[in-house]
């Protein structure tokens, strides 16, 4: 099998795994928002554990960083198929590929990514 075949199926696998996260998550956050629809709720149901409002925040966060990375990852299978996929986008080396390993989508090599925070893989 050629790199560009197995960087398509690693990153399709990322994507699968991805969307069932996005998938999951929603279903969460859609059981607690009825939760918290309902008059009865108390919000503050055990004083032991999170409140739903809490539970809601961290539900939505994870699912705007999966919708993120989802991005990323359709980026990272436009960059394979253009040819440019495993190349560091600042400075234009190979990234390692137990870097990629790790992060399939990753657009920028370690040494760059050091250097710079950004928000992207």
């Amino acid at each position: 099998m050629n790199s560009h075949n197995q960087s398509i199926e690693t990153l399709v696998a990322e994507r699968d795994r991805t969307v069932g996260l996005i998938e999951s998550l929603s279903a969460r956050l859609t059981a607690v928002l009825e939760a918290t629809s309902d008059e009865a709720s108390d919000d503050e149901h055990d004083p032991e554990g999170s409140t739903l409002a809490v539970e809601r925040g961290q539900l939505v966060a994870q699912l705007q960083r999966s919708r993120d990375r989802l991005v990323e990852i359709d980026s990272a299978v436009e960059r394979v198929e253009h040819g440019s996929y495993g190349r560091c986008e600042t400075c234009g080396k190979p990234i390692d590929p137990e870097r990629l390993d790790v992060l399939p989508a990753a657009r920028q090599c370690i040494d760059c990514a050091r250097k710079g925070s950004t928000r992207r893989w």
